[in-house]
């Protein structure tokens, strides 16, 4: 069956594909102590990649191509992630005496209940959870499916590049591996901890909050640093490169931080307070303990300090590396500035130690 949930592999590339970049890490580990062997990011051509769905594979294998050159990885094996919005997770009971086979076998047999797309077209998965809390002759058994199609194109890409996808997994629980790191930098007791995790990226936000370490809850909407990029672009006659490249290292004109890079924040604000009222109107929760801001636009100075300040709740980039030692090939400084872009591509890394 398909690596969507957690099986053991050797050490693997974490290979995230996003909207705009592919951006590759390779982690080594010794005891508890993680080490950032190589790291890469490449730009992506405009629209290969359209809402998390691969368009031109061509576009994307040439990009994974100069991402493994420009990172001097000499693995060839990865870890990659579909979308959480392209994939059905259910959990249902089975017997708790059936070993992996036997489960496996009547999961086939069965899952045309809980999916629904035809069989053949579907990728499926399954994780026992545990003892059922309402019978303990039953397992509750987490059952992950996604269309067989996004997971082919994904391998199709790597296949490209010269690379095998030896997992592909699901974003939420990459990004929920990668948030383990970062909780514990974070005064309090784990286990009594709320945190929100924004992700903004190039065109999609995603608000993911974890209740005692695991994600508990999950929502995207379209919104990303993009939109910045385009006014950049829009306002000063700049090519989309090029607008690109000028939100990165600067050089606008005296108007840009009033003009186009305030607005935007305000808007960042707003879209991070309405995601929450989101989550609150369910009911169980009406505050969190942090904030941890991923993704790309996570790096735009002030972000996090504006966020505390309009919200209430403390704000924090979130950098998976913090506490990990760094091969001599790897850029510390550029490595820090791409940390909060890195989530993905580090919990799809930390997948080799499993």
């Amino acid at each position: 069956m398909l690596g969507l949930i957690k099986k053991k592999a050797n050490t693997l590339l974490g290979i995230d594909i996003s909207s705009t970049t592919v951006k590759l890490l390779e982690l080594s580990r010794s005891g508890n102590r993680y080490k950032v062997e190589a790291y890469a990011v490449e730009p992506l051509p405009p629209s290969a990649v359209v809402e998390k769905n691969i368009v031109e594979l061509e576009g994307v294998g040439q990009a994974l191509e100069k991402v493994l050159a420009r990172s001097r990885s000499s693995l060839k094996q990865a870890a990659v992630a579909v979308a959480g919005s392209a994939v059905i997770t259910k959990t249902i009971e089975m017997d708790a005496d059936l070993d992996p086979e036997e489960m496996e076998e009547q999961i086939k047999l069965e899952a045309d209940q809980y999916i629904p797309y035809p069989l053949d077209e579907v990728a499926i998965d399954f994780e026992v959870q545990g003892p059922s809390p309402r019978n303990p002759d039953r397992a509750e058994v987490l059952l992950a499916a996604c269309r067989r199609e996004n997971v082919d194109i994904r391998e199709a890409a790597l296949a490209l590049a010269g690379l095998g996808a030896r997992v592909v997994e699901v974003e939420a629980y990459a990004m929920e591996r990668a948030c383990d790191l970062v909780i514990d930098q974070l005064d309090g007791d784990r286990d009594e901890m709320t945190v929100a995790v924004i992700d903004i990226g190039a065109t999609m936000m995603t608000l993911s909050v974890l209740s005692k370490g695991r994600i508990i809850y999950t929502r995207e909407q379209l919104f990303g640093g993009k939109q910045l990029t385009d006014e950049i672009q829009r306002r000063y006659g700049l090519s989309q490169e090029e607008a690109g490249l000028a939100k990165k290292q600067g050089g606008l004109p005296d108007d840009y931080e009033s003009e186009v890079l305030g607005p935007f924040k305000d808007a960042v604000v707003q879209q991070v307070s309405r995601s929450l009222q989101f989550f609150f109107a369910g009911g169980q929760y009406n505050d969190v303990d942090y904030i941890l801001l991923a993704g790309g636009t996570a790096s735009i100075p002030g972000l996090d300090h504006l966020i505390q300040q309009k919200i209430g709740t403390t704000t924090l980039v979130a950098n998976p590396f913090a506490n990990m030692t760094l091969s001599n090939k790897v850029n510390a400084v550029a490595l820090s500035n791409d940390a909060p872009a890195l989530m993905i591509a580090c919990g799809l890394a930390m997948r080799s130690f499993d």
